[in-house]
């Protein structure tokens, strides 16, 4: 294999202006990824009433595009060890774009849930790429400055999503536009990325681990259809789950014999050598599942438990996202200042911890400034820990591992987003469920559909005493998800205790290829670079 040679000129420190420039383009695609799933969350329960759909099918409408993203962000990212990342994230961009326009056509829950398949799949690109790109363009010291763009960004789509989303399905326009809304800014990334994305291009024998990428996707998507379909299709201890679950176990450990015989393997399993990449990844995993449990069930909650239209559904969850964009740029500015990032990492996993905690308290009827609080916690927590993790390990590795290594983080995150999402709305169906018929058959009435089990209900068009019995069902549910969520934040929270601080590094991805052009990769706390 061809040994990468960066010219002094490549491996150049970029000036702020130049990383301006190409970052924009970056945080464009990122904001199109974000504002994919973001907007449809909000609009779900409008979308389904149409299109027909219960429970099960909002769970997989969000899943499906999380087991996308998850199945392909370690094979983006190896692929960006071996190819043009300007190239990868165009098609990643393009990907979407097809996904998207497709996706507006849907008339039934099984073409949208294929959709959002083709989505995740770019969308897997444009987070995974988003960072290798940075980490080649700025060193872990600098980065801290501009990771907090990452964290604007992810802020801005999170809480414009819904609110676009919500006034688009109140519009004449439709919901169909929620999908088509995010071209535009796809296509403009796709241009600016064009002008301002300049990186050297490494001509090398390339061996892709289609065997790897193959055996983690069959694994992780047989865990979450038996995640998402037990105690609803079927009891957990059944048949099913004697079967899925153990193939799911020895798909997993055929992924693992693979890798280690792999010349390029999807998931270089030395990078678990490093303590630090082995907590951070794991801690990832249990972020995502509280991350993703506040973007998406929180829309459920204002809109069938509050009654709120899916506009002011939206503007409730400022809150969150507010937190999440001030700890994303005031913690990024501290790191680049003095160098220290644990601390927000603690601090980060005690805050989403707590946040999830307390959300598991809120009912139907709970004081809203109570409400926006708890999610204020719990945004400033996912603020602090989201992009310091991807930095942790960023630090770690050499410049031949940061593709493989950045999207390591964000498959282990996006895992956790997509189980969690899957269990907690299997737990979330079963509690509605569970809820509503003990509040009907209190007032004498025979449960007809209005509950976890049936479609996701009109509540504006309920009588009176079912509404509220419906509000209640799914006030206490949403709940009751945050409180499953909560242990899982704790472990993560336990996990960053024991990461060792290491120094920032001053070299850029590029600039650590130049040093160790001649050297062999090696993965070590600190030794890496």
């Amino acid at each position: 294999m061809a040994t990468p040679t960066p010219t002094a000129e490549t491996s150049a420190p970029m000036s702020h202006r130049q990383i301006m420039e190409a970052l924009s383009g970056l945080l464009i695609g990122l904001f199109v990824a974000i504002l994919s799933s973001t907007i449809v969350s909000n609009a779900l329960p409008r979308i389904l009433s149409d299109i027909g759909g219960g429970q099960s099918a909002y769970t997989w409408v969000v899943t499906a595009s999380l087991l996308a993203v998850t199945a392909t962000t370690p094979i983006w990212g190896k692929l960006s060890d071996l190819f043009s990342k300007k190239l990868l994230i165009q098609l990643a961009l393009v990907i979407y774009v097809a996904g998207s326009m497709v996706a507006g056509l849907s008339n039934s829950p099984g073409m949208l849930i294929a959709c959002r398949l083709v989505q995740g799949i770019g969308a897997g690109g444009l987070s995974a790429l988003t960072q290798v790109i940075m980490a080649a363009m700025i060193s872990p010291r600098q980065r801290g400055r501009y990771s907090g763009y990452l964290g604007a960004t992810f802020a801005v789509a999170t809480v414009g999503g819904p609110l676009v989303g919500g006034v688009i399905v109140d519009s004449a326009l439709g919901w169909r536009w929620c999908f088509y809304v995010g071209v535009p800014f796809a296509i403009i990334a796709l241009v600016v990325l064009q002008k301002t994305l300049h990186l050297p291009v490494v001509k090398r024998e390339v061996r892709i681990d289609w065997a790897g990428a193959f055996f983690i996707t069959a694994a992780v998507s047989l865990l979450m259809v038996w995640v998402s379909l037990g105690g609803q299709n079927y009891p957990w201890m059944s048949t099913q789950t004697y079967v899925m679950v153990p193939l799911a176990l020895l798909l997993g450990l055929v992924f693992i014999l693979v890798e280690t015989r792999a010349a390029q393997p999807i998931v270089p399993l030395r990078l678990f050598r490093s303590a630090t990449i082995t907590l951070t990844s794991f801690a990832s995993l249990f972020v995502g599942v509280a991350m993703f449990a506040g973007t998406v069930f929180l829309s459920q909650y204002f809109q069938l438990a509050r009654g709120k239209t899916p506009t002011v559904s939206g503007l409730m969850t400022i809150p969150l996202i507010g937190g999440l964009f001030v700890a994303s740029m005031v913690s990024g500015r501290i790191i680049t200042r003095t160098g220290r990032w644990k601390v927000f990492l603690v601090a980060g996993g005690l805050l989403v911890t707590a946040g999830c905690a307390l959300l598991g308290t809120i009912r139907h009827d709970t004081a809203y400034p109570e409400v926006a609080l708890y999610m204020a916690l719990l945004g400033l927590g996912i603020g602090m820990m989201m992009q310091n993790l991807v930095l942790a390990v960023q630090n770690q590795v050499t410049a031949a591992d940061l593709g493989s290594a950045s999207s390591l983080v964000t498959f282990f995150r996006s895992l956790g987003g997509a189980i969690g999402v899957t269990a907690l709305g299997a737990v979330l169906g079963n509690r509605v469920t569970h809820f509503t018929s003990t509040g009907l058959a209190a007032l004498h009435i025979k449960a007809t559909g209005a509950d976890g089990s049936g479609g996701i209900p009109d509540v504006d068009k309920l009588p009176a005493p079912v509404r509220g019995v419906v509000e209640g069902a799914y006030g206490h549910g949403v709940g009751d998800v945050f409180l499953y969520a909560a242990p899982f934040a704790l472990i993560a929270f336990l996990l960053v205790v024991f990461v060792k601080e290491v120094a920032l590094r001053d070299r850029s991805g590029l600039q650590q290829a130049v040093k160790t052009a001649d050297a062999p990769a090696r993965v070590g706390d600190g030794q890496a670079g």
